[in-house]
């Protein structure tokens, strides 16, 4: 484990694909464009620049967004009044104008009381129309709250905030979430397991149970949110529980966090934005062992929980979230370094490491989940949390152990499926792109051929008519003399001198009379030679191009290169040959000649090399 943030692997890392670069990545989250997404600013809600340079509160990003009916000296008397002067600002606006803000605890102690603080909750509340009360969500378990009060902490006095309805969640706090994650990691590796053991193992870890309580917290935002009433969400300092709730619920209020680009706003904003310390919960470096806790663990448990109950309501699959979690704890990126946002420019991250953010863009196509339809799912998710939909995440907790995951992950069949048809109904339209334009230009030489016989028989018929000698027809704009000397030197006629009707008036000096049966007999053969051989020669590359049978994953326990195949690593199809492997052979991407739309798809290493180079020579 390193001893300072400067060991870390981040800052040492280089990527071997040229096509990744350091810039990519950093620049993806932009707090104006999402606000702005949501409709802030509006009449209600204004930015401050009050954090400007992290003055008020250094755990917090520098752009916040406050009731716009809000003094500044009710905003800086707020801070004061609240635990690492984490004060309520706004994390998401919802379309009815019902407003999501998170804080920290207030230091209320066993009396102390802040006017100021009370006024900014009451401009939070008639920041939306549409409700006369609002909710204060405190995740913890109230008699913790009732505890820290001893610590002149603790939570809001009722008697002095009108017109607010107090919730307690009860989510217990980082040192019952570490040691019950233990528990569950013992379990997961006993040598041999019996079914009372494993089962027993599980339900005292308490894990689930932990789980289903932070995802009924999160709904329950979410419901009193869609009703249209503004929700405060806090725990104690504002960036574990905190963190978990609000961006569960913004899972379920808004579509598009569900999306792969959405979910990565949702964690800069939410988590890496609002200050959820990585470092020390992810015990990057050495320090307290206390402060490490499986806060962002267990976030991805519950949004694998909801994929598990509407799995057609996530673009992102399983593989998706296990990749992330590996890489928060990896430090091989730079994206999950230090507590906060201000960490991360004190050590100018951008400059000096790669974001995880740029490498998933790179691999976005093995995190698309085939069963998601973006039309078919309703904004606002309406998950039912019985104890019999809460299950245990075997994909993570017993990723590596062999005979216990599917043989083929279905996730997987499906993308392979879905990858095999999109290949083949691409080639499909450019073959019938193809046959459309071969038809149109046989028909367009089938009206000439008409057209010059029609001519030839007239000059004919005026020849015949006028006593002339027979007139040789004009084929293409050439006369038969010339046709037949082109013929000749291409070898498609023999000359047939000993023809009884030759004279010595109708030869040319040093050469031969050709019949013209023979002439369009042997015109004939050559314009089939030639309309084979150029058709074969133009559409053999399309076809053979686009493999129209791709190998079954069943029995393929390794790649050509030696890689095993286990549930966690996912098998490819290149298009072009239809073989299978894994993902470091099959890292490059062509267009396929045979393929109408012309994108690049996934195509192994000799493959790669035959496209480009019949490109390279086919290009003059």
């Amino acid at each position: 484990m390193a001893l300072h943030l400067e060991d870390l692997y981040c800052f040492h890392y280089t990527a071997s694909n040229d096509d990744i670069v350091k810039s990519m990545g950093w620049d993806m989250y932009n707090p104006a464009r999402e606000y702005h997404r949501m409709g802030v600013p509006c009449d209600s809600w204004s930015p401050t620049a009050l954090n400007h340079n992290y003055e008020i509160c250094d755990t917090y990003p520098q752009e916040l967004f406050v009731p716009a009916s809000a003094p500044t000296k009710v905003i800086l008397s707020s801070s004061k009044f609240r635990s690492k002067g984490r004060f309520p600002v706004l994390s998401y606006l919802h379309k009815n104008q019902a407003a999501l803000c998170r804080s920290s605890q207030p230091l209320s102690g066993f009396s102390a009381r802040c006017e100021e603080d009370e006024e900014l909750l009451d401009c939070i509340l008639h920041s939306n129309p549409n409700s006369s009360h609002m909710i204060v969500v405190d995740t913890r378990p109230k008699i913790n709250a009732m505890a820290n009060r001893a610590a002149g902490k603790g939570y809001e006095n009722e008697a002095y905030y009108e017109n607010i309805k107090f919730h307690f969640s009860g989510i217990e706090n980082i040192h019952v979430m570490r040691a019950s994650l233990t528990k569950l990691i013992e379990t997961c590796q006993l040598v041999t397991p019996s079914m009372s053991g494993f089962i027993g193992g599980v339900e005292s870890s308490g894990w689930l149970k932990h789980v289903r309580s932070v995802l009924e917290t999160a709904a329950f935002i979410t419901s009193s949110m869609v009703e249209g009433v503004s929700v405060l969400v806090h725990c104690s300092d504002g960036w574990d529980r905190t963190a978990q709730t609000c961006a569960l619920a913004q899972l379920m209020l808004d579509p598009y966090y569900r999306t792969t680009q959405g979910f990565q706003i949702l964690i800069e904003k939410e988590w890496l934005a609002f200050g959820h310390k990585f470092t020390d919960r992810c015990g990057h470096i050495q320090g307290d062992g206390k402060e490490v806790s499986p806060i962002f663990t267990q976030f991805l448990d519950c949004v694998w929980q909801l994929q598990q109950i509407l799995p057609s309501a996530f673009e992102f699959n399983e593989r998706y979230l296990l990749i992330l979690h590996d890489h928060v704890y990896s430090a091989q990126f730079g994206t999950f370094i230090g507590n906060c946002q201000k960490d991360r420019i004190d050590l100018r991250l951008a400059e000096r490491t790669y974001s995880l953010w740029g490498y998933m863009k790179m691999h976005e196509s093995e995190y698309k989940n085939p069963l998601y339809r973006r039309d078919s799912t309703t904004d606002v998710l309406k998950v039912i949390l019985c104890p019999q939909s809460i299950r245990f995440w075997r994909g993570m907790y017993n990723r590596f152990e062999n005979g216990v995951h599917p043989r083929e992950p279905l996730g997987d069949l499906l993308a392979a499926t879905t990858e095999h048809t999109q290949g083949l109904t691409d080639q499909a339209e450019f073959l019938t792109k193809r046959i459309t334009w071969l038809k149109s230009e046989l028909e367009l030489k089938s009206g000439h051929s008409q057209k010059k016989d029609t001519d030839n028989r007239l000059l004919e018929d005026g020849a015949q008519q006028n006593g002339d000698e027979k007139v040789s027809p004009l084929v293409g704009g050439l006369s038969m003399r010339e046709v037949e000397e082109s013929l000749v030197s291409v070898g498609a006629l023999t000359v047939n001198s000993a023809d009884a009707a030759v004279t010595p008036e109708k030869l040319s000096p040093g050469s031969n009379f050709i019949h013209p049966a023979q002439i369009i007999e042997s015109g004939k053969r050559l314009l089939n030679q030639l309309s084979t051989y150029q058709s074969t020669r133009i559409l053999s590359p399309e076809i053979t191009s686009v493999a129209l049978d791709w190998k079954t994953f069943r029995n393929v326990r390794e790649c050509s290169c030696s890689t095993p195949f286990d549930h966690f690593s996912r098998k490819y199809h290149c298009w072009r040959c239809g073989e299978v492997f894994c993902t470091r052979c099959i890292d490059k991407k062509a267009a396929l000649p045979g393929h109408l739309s012309q994108q690049p798809v996934p195509v192994c290493r000799p493959c790669y090399k035959d496209v480009t180079r019949s490109i390279s020579v086919d290009t003059p």
